[in-house]
């Protein structure tokens, strides 16, 4: 890739931030490299420190940002800019998960996860949109790549608040990429990785003991805690980095949705195809709430043209 952009990623003191932090730097590129406060900032510039030398270093700007914080998350940018000139690229990458049956899940850490995984994602998202129309050159535009996850579109049990927050950023940012004037040359990308060995199984995610009632031989949630426990993660940080640079290259041509992993990727066309199955099979139901004299098949089609 002959040019170098600048990148702004959240979350880089562990899993794909650190990842692509490192990979950046090493390809020549710039980043602002963000996480929550010094406890995970000042470790990253120790590493960056012992790894790389000064004109490395000249490209990484690292900065405390609690993502939660809009009026933070303009002054983190407003740093960026005054240190690079521009932004180019923004991962949303910051989270973590609280894995716990609905009924056991306290709704302060419930809300908690939509605060750093939705909300965040949303202050990052706007101030990176500004920044690429009002910033960067007319018509260069830029790209935010937010993470969602498999469980962003197939929930599975144990980890309804943490899916719920990752359907809203898939939500968001379908609509919000709609609302883009094709003039400003930006995209927005969801990433959907599976299972990777990174931290969110670690210390980025809290286990809560079952509640009494799903802890029982037959409780769909007891099994799955069970296989979650023991199914081995595929994915690697390192290779999710270069997945980002090769879409970064080609982020003109860059669908709504990339799974990253071959778990991800089966888990989503099976959803994606069961909901047709269904649709297809229970088509006469939804056909059956129309007004009269409505012709289906016409409607259809004058729908789907007028959604392009």
């Amino acid at each position: 890739m002959s040019k170098k952009l600048v990148w702004f990623v959240t979350g880089t003191s562990s899993g794909f931030g650190k990842a692509l932090l490192n990979e950046l730097l090493s390809t020549g590129h710039s980043v602002v490299a963000t996480d929550r406060d010094s406890a995970y900032t000042d470790p990253i510039r120790t590493e960056l420190a012992a790894k790389y030398d000064e004109e490395v270093l000249k490209r990484a700007l690292v900065i405390n940002l609690d993502v939660t914080k809009p009026d933070q998350v303009k002054t983190v940018f407003a740093e960026a800019v005054q240190r690079f000139g521009r932004i180019d690229v923004v991962t949303n990458n910051a989270g973590y998960a609280v894995v716990g049956e609905v009924e056991v899940c306290p709704m302060e850490a419930a809300r908690a996860q939509f605060e750093v995984m939705f909300w965040g994602t949303v202050h990052i998202s706007k101030e990176a949109v500004r920044i690429f129309r009002e910033i960067n050159p007319p018509g260069e535009g830029g790209h935010i790549f937010n993470v969602s996850s498999a469980g962003g579109y197939s929930a599975q049990p144990t980890q309804a608040f943490y899916s719920s927050a990752k359907f809203a950023i898939e939500g968001f940012n379908e609509s919000f990429r709609k609302e883009m004037s094709p003039e400003w040359n930006i995209q927005l990308t969801i990433i959907e990785p599976g299972g990777f060995n990174t931290e969110w199984r670690g210390k980025n995610m809290t286990i809560l003991p079952p509640h009494p009632a799903y802890d029982t031989p037959t409780s769909p949630t007891r099994k799955y805690r069970a296989a979650f426990g023991s199914l081995p993660f595929i994915g690697l940080p390192e290779r999710a980095a270069k997945a980002y640079v090769r879409l970064a290259e080609k982020r003109s041509e860059l669908p709504l949705r990339i799974q990253f992993g071959s778990d991800s990727l089966t888990v989503i066309r099976h959803t994606a195809l069961k909901t047709i199955s269904d649709s297809e099979k229970w088509e006469e139901i939804s056909h059956s709430t129309n007004i009269d004299g409505i012709d289906p098949k016409e409607y259809t089609q004058s729908l789907l043209a007028a959604l392009g």
